[in-house]
């Protein structure tokens, strides 16, 4: 497999990286789910990202040496409970570009460490809150996971067979693409306001607006009555015949977007049903294109099937598992993985020409980085005090 990577260096060990954002000061507030990939994105670019992280832990229980969310960051332990602990994370963040936490709303606030102490710390600083519900509205303060975000914008029940629950695309939709992604837009552009203007701001980022944005194409379809409000009968949501997936003879699939004409030309020969096609804008004669396209890949295996299609303008490929992906030929080649500390995971996306990314450190592990946070950020107080 070909993957790039570095496996002899310590977890945390840089203080930022390589990348664009290098030089950009990140402290963040120890999390569950898209608040650590949304610094995680950051850490991959470059940025000097500090975690901090409460005394005997917390979230899930992932074992931190496996937690790649937290990878190229440094960890320092805070107890903000304790009569000091706000202190220690308000002289962190006097010295910050951003900070990023994953509280309910006003949590943070009880705490010491809201906006209005912050912002008095340092008037500069980007305040990224990420948060399922949001900041305010009536769900704002109810506990919920990925699932129930996604359910209430609508994403959820466009997803899945007609007749069929709907399917859980795992976290992906709702905490990470909903959520992490638009964090980390909102913390972009909010630093470039404060670069500009010396004043930062609350970048609020809710799983429910960010999910509910990323429908807008959908919505536009809808509204035009290009789109039916079901799921299974559209173009883009496995209705489509030349557009979703298929068994082949081994178990494996296929998956098949063939939607512009000469894709779809190219995809049906090479497929061998040019004489037995139906017109494929013949929305009532779906099924039965269906049915001849299911049967024809029913004929072989995904191997084999996947020498026919690759390479072609036919949109077809094999649907690989999370073990398989890294080596598939084209990605290994891109170096989409890379092998860090003894473990396969994807790297730093998107590239950069000028200012290329990299990992640089594996998963922090809680409190590891005390010492050198304290000196590199000039924060003593970090220090135990016998030290």
């Amino acid at each position: 497999m070909a993957v790039t990577g570095n496996g002899g260096r310590d977890a945390g060990a840089d203080a930022g990286g390589r990348g664009p954002l290098a030089g950009l000061r990140v402290v963040e507030l120890a999390g569950i789910g898209p608040g650590p990939f949304a610094a995680m994105l950051l850490a991959d670019l470059g940025a000097d990202v500090v975690r901090v992280d409460r005394p005997g832990g917390g979230g899930l229980a992932v074992d931190p040496a496996y937690d790649l969310t937290n990878r190229g960051k440094r960890s320092v332990l805070v107890d903000l409970k304790s009569a000091d602990g706000p202190a220690r994370v308000l002289d962190l963040v006097e010295r910050a570009d951003v900070l990023v936490e994953g509280f309910r709303p006003g949590v943070a606030e009880r705490l010491g460490v809201g906006p209005a102490e912050c912002h008095a710390r340092n008037p500069k600083l980007v305040y990224g809150r990420m948060t399922g519900w949001g900041q305010e509205g009536p769900l704002a303060q109810t506990a919920g996971h990925d699932i129930a975000y996604i359910a209430v914008t609508g994403a959820l029940g466009m997803i899945g067979n007609p007749g069929e629950p709907p399917a859980v695309p795992a976290n992906l939709v709702g905490d990470y693409a909903g959520g992490s992604l638009y964090l980390v837009i909102g913390v972009l552009a909010a630093l470039q306001h404060a670069r500009t203007t010396g004043t930062g701001q609350v970048v609020d980022a809710a799983i429910v607006d960010g999910t509910a944005h990323l429908t807008a194409m959908i919505h536009g379809m809808m509204a035009a009555g290009g789109w039916q409000d079901r799921r299974g009968a559209n173009l883009l949501d496995g209705g489509c015949p030349f557009y979703g997936t298929y068994e082949t003879s081994d178990g494996g699939y296929m998956a098949v977007g063939a939607l512009e004409q000469q894709f779809y030309d190219t995809f049906v020969d090479l497929l061998g049903i040019t004489d037995r096609a139906p017109a494929r804008k013949d929305i009532a004669r779906w099924g039965e294109l269906r049915e001849v396209v299911a049967a024809r890949f029913r004929t072989r295996t995904r191997e084999e099937w996947t020498a026919v299609f690759e390479g072609t303008d036919a949109c077809v490929a094999p649907v690989l598992s999370l073990r398989e992906a890294p080596h598939h030929p084209h990605l290994a080649a891109r170096g989409t993985f890379t092998d860090f500390g003894g473990m396969v995971q994807p790297a730093p996306a998107p590239r950069f020409s000028a200012t290329p990314a990299a990992v640089t450190g594996g998963p922090a592990q809680p409190g590891a980085h005390t010492e050198s946070v304290a000196a590199d950020w000039d924060v003593p107080a970090l220090l135990p005090k016998d030290a």
